[in-house]
């Protein structure tokens, strides 16, 4: 007869025990499942608001001057007077080390103009990259696309009684309202949107860009490291990410991940004790099993390999039904901790370290058991019979 059938058998003929066995690392392995799941979970649900941020990296002409403005509130006139980029240094960001990780590079020229005795701003903008990096606008209309059209934000189109296909005349030129950005709640709210070399030529400011957003691939990427490398490239420019605004909840996340790692511990270090108890136990019940083998000619490593079979048998039904199980928890869960949330799991990288991390603790569980089984001496075994 085969080992492992013989590892098999004297699992299904206790069954009790089998279930038990199981049972205690079920839970541990659950428990690993259910808290990277949910952890992976809350880090996606961080990454698609970023996403839908548009731009994580901005970069804008250093300026001397304190802005004169508190809670929303401005203490003074409003002044649009700033410095900017050339055009041309803008490939100088493709330059950088990390260029790899560089998304959407889109450049802006901002100034204000007069309309109808009236200041607004205008902000010229790449359309095709501005579309990509602001993918969460919405438009009533289309966004603009060809240099004739502009699009204009919701308090434009309310102050001057603006619709869709409507023309404005700007610097002795007609353009089309081609769409309405419906309300942001930011400043795009009040803002015309015109072609980027449009905008440069209204302005009087050709060649010449005030502000770059630009967005980078940020699941995993060393956005410190992009910044510092943006700052040596561009000294004059002051650069600001949108990693801070999220690092709460990645520290959030983190407290989670350390939690959950202690209890994981502990939830563990009782399954492998249950493992290790239970084991001994069936080790003591067997002896005459034991010695009948050792009799017959079943060598030491025999007998090991025969109760680390078993071992194995029980640490991957565990590892199957942790990785489920959790799965399932996680799943229910996810409402709760993240409104909306994409929930990360099930994937075959997390099983496949949960049924390996319950393959090996029941083996390491069951090490000294098999060396206790595998040197009992056959003729003090057979004495009980």
């Amino acid at each position: 007869m085969k080992l492992y059938n013989i590892s098999f058998n004297n699992l299904w003929r206790r069954k009790g025990k089998l279930v038990f066995l199981v049972f205690g690392l079920v839970i541990g392995i659950a428990t690993i499942v259910t808290l990277l799941s949910i952890t992976e979970s809350m880090s996606m649900d961080i990454e698609e608001r970023l996403d839908k941020f548009g731009a994580n990296i901005v970069m804008t002409p250093k300026n001397e001057n304190l802005p004169l403005s508190y809670g929303g509130i401005s203490l003074g006139v409003v002044n649009y007077t700033v410095t900017e980029f050339d055009e041309t240094s803008l490939a100088d960001i493709k330059t950088i080390k990390n260029s790899r990780n560089l998304g959407i590079i889109a450049p802006k020229v901002l100034g204000p103009i007069s309309l109808r005795g009236r200041d607004v701003l205008l902000m010229g903008v790449d359309f095709k990259k501005e579309r990509k990096l602001k993918a969460f606008w919405q438009f009533k209309g289309k966004f603009p696309v060809r240099p004739d059209e502009i699009a204009i934000g919701s308090q434009v189109a309310s102050a001057f009684k603006l619709a869709t296909r409507d023309t404005l005349l700007i610097s002795n030129r007609v353009y089309t309202i081609s769409g309405i950005l419906l309300e942001t709640g930011s400043s795009e709210d009040s803002v015309i949107l015109v072609d980027l070399h449009e905008g440069q030529k209204i302005l009087g400011k050709e060649g010449k860009i005030t502000m770059v957003e630009v967005a980078a691939f940020c699941r995993g990427c060393p956005i410190t490291e992009m910044t510092l490398q943006l700052a040596e490239k561009f000294p004059n420019a002051r650069i600001t990410t949108m990693k801070q605004a999220v690092m709460s909840k990645m520290q959030s996340i983190d407290m989670v991940k350390s939690f959950g790692l202690g209890v994981t511990v502990l939830v563990i270090c009782i399954g492998v004790l249950l493992v290790f108890t239970t084991m001994m136990g069936s080790v003591n019940e067997r002896t005459r099993e034991i010695g009948i083998f050792r009799a017959i000619g079943f060598r030491r490593g025999h007998v090991m390999q025969i109760i680390l079979l078993e071992a194995m048998i029980v640490g991957l039904l565990a590892g199957l039904i942790g990785f489920f199980g959790g799965s399932g928890i996680a799943l229910s869960a996810l409402p709760f901790v993240v409104k909306g949330g994409t929930f990360a799991g099930p994937n075959g990288l997390i099983g496949g370290i949960s049924i390996l991390a319950s393959i090996s603790l029941s083996l390491v569980a069951s090490l000294y058991p098999a060396i206790k089984a595998s040197r009992l001496d056959p003729s003090e075994a057979l004495r009980s019979i």
